[in-house]
């Protein structure tokens, strides 16, 4: 058994690296390269240390077997990081990790992760909101039948139903570019976090180190970064593995034999559907972005969990928060390639809206009936009474509502035959569905050019 985006099954490559024990090791070195480099600008430790330390993170390569070998003994990940590369400074070696503690660098190289992640994750929100934006360009005046409950309800624009979900996607970028200030928060405030340990200057390591790094300052925070941060991000992660599940369901739905509306893309001829039944053209896309999505939403208990800590510190979060966080940023970034992959290449069929639209025989004209009888003086129930006896005779029989309402003389003495042939002759009405899915686009198109600004200028970038 194998770890699934390890192998590479999931997630991108740049995703996997990011959140790769290599590069969170180098991460750590780079944090202990900033640390040096301030606290000998500062006079806490020689310059001729702090720059020899510095220099040597700038092109250290870490080496996991000495690290390992030294974890073995020391049962201590991040001593073993450093003194692996405390080992490489000599005769300077002794200034590395000076008047910090463990938390000081793995929160704040948490953060530097966090805040890569957030960006390579708001690119691929933005990349599937422009795949919408298109399909509702080109396929969004077509005309289909809505459902509620899984029926037939009125009609609808496809452009209405994806924007629906474009909407979605849109509020997910917004909470994304509002959480990332406060998720992502370094510290270098020592063992208590009263920055005692680094001496006079502590409050000056601190915010140099930090603005050396490119990350804001916590206001204040005890040997670790509060973890209502961490959960704020893994809970908009599956907020979001939430709202993507939402479209590919419906992808799901419309692909069925019975609606055939909307279909994922099928490599004929080299794809395989079942391997028991060639005629089979599985959504196996959409299906493992609703799998994914479960496991995603499972996420967020544990990162709520972790909020509680005893005191100014305990473990009780470390353990979970190495498959926790890993796991929902690899995890969302396959879902958001995914489902772009299946926008992009979402198969219409507008033969079949048609079809499945004329098979509601006019029951999406109910509300409107009900609506001109109200007009010519008839009380709503005794309308609404009417239409759905009308209804029920039409299903029972198979008929077209219309008909039946023909035949009905407590309708016809206020809505003459004529004017029923009236409706049923008009072209089916959306309503504001194009209107309402044109402003839905320009929002996302206005919330994606402020996101590419904002992360041109984000102070944690």
């Amino acid at each position: 058994m194998t770890n699934p985006w390890e192998d590479g099954r999931y997630g991108s490559p740049e995703m996997r690296l990011l959140v790769s024990d290599r590069n969170r090791y180098q991460l750590f070195v780079r944090v202990e390269g900033a640390l040096a480099a301030e606290q000998g600008q500062l006079g806490v430790i020689p310059s001729e240390a702090a720059g020899a330390i510095a220099a040597r993170a700038r092109d250290h390569r870490c080496d996991l077997a000495r690290i390992a070998e030294i974890e073995t003994v020391s049962r201590h990940e991040l001593y073993a990081v450093v003194q692996q590369f405390a080992e490489t400074c000599a005769p300077h070696g002794r200034y590395v990790h000076h008047g910090v503690t463990s938390s000081d660098v793995i929160d704040t190289a948490l953060a530097l992760q966090l805040d890569a992640a957030i960006g390579l994750l708001g690119e691929r929100l933005g990349v599937l909101m422009s795949a919408l934006c298109r399909q509702i360009a080109e396929e969004g005046g077509r005309v289909m039948i809505g459902r509620t409950h899984g029926q037939h309800a009125q009609p609808v624009t496809l452009g209405f139903k994806l924007a629906v979900f474009l909407d979605q996607l849109t509020r997910c970028l917004a909470r994304l570019a509002e959480l990332r200030e406060r998720a992502v928060r370094g510290k270098v405030a020592g063992a208590v976090g009263s920055l005692g340990g680094l001496g006079p200057q502590g409050m000056a390591v601190q915010r140099a180190v930090l603005a050396r790094l490119g990350l804001p300052e916590p206001q204040i925070c005890a040997q670790a970064v509060a973890r209502d941060r961490i959960a704020e991000f893994v809970s908009w992660a599956a907020l979001t593995a939430a709202c993507l599940e939402n479209l590919a369901t419906e992808i799901r739905n419309l692909q069925r034999t019975e609606i055939g509306e909307l279909a994922e893309s099928f490599a004929e001829g080299d794809q395989i559907g079942s391997s028991a039944m060639p005629h089979k053209r599985n959504p196996v896309r959409s299906e493992r972005i609703c799998s994914l999505a479960r496991l995603l939403r499972s996420l967020v208990g544990p990162a709520l969990e972790n909020v509680v800590t005893w005191h100014e510190r305990d473990l009780a979060n470390s353990a979970n928060e190495r498959f926790t966080l890993p796991q929902a940023c690899v995890l969302l970034d396959e879902m958001l390639l995914t489902t772009t992959a299946v926008v992009d290449d979402l198969r219409v069929f507008p033969e079949r809206m048609r079809e499945n639209l004329d098979r509601s025989r006019h029951s999406h004209l109910s509300e409107a009936v009900l609506l001109a009888m109200v007009d010519r003086g008839t009380d709503r129930l005794d309308a609404y009474r009417a239409l759905q006896r009308a209804s029920a005779l039409a299903a029972r029989d198979d008929r077209d509502l219309v008909a039946v309402l023909a035949d009905d003389a407590s309708v016809t003495a206020v809505l003459p035959a004529p004017d029923l042939a009236a409706l049923a002759e008009a072209a089916a009405d959306t309503g504001f569905c194009d209107t309402l899915a044109q402003e839905t686009v320009r929002r996302a198109e206005e919330a994606l050019a402020q996101s590419t600004e904002g992360a041109r200028t984000c102070p944690a970038r």
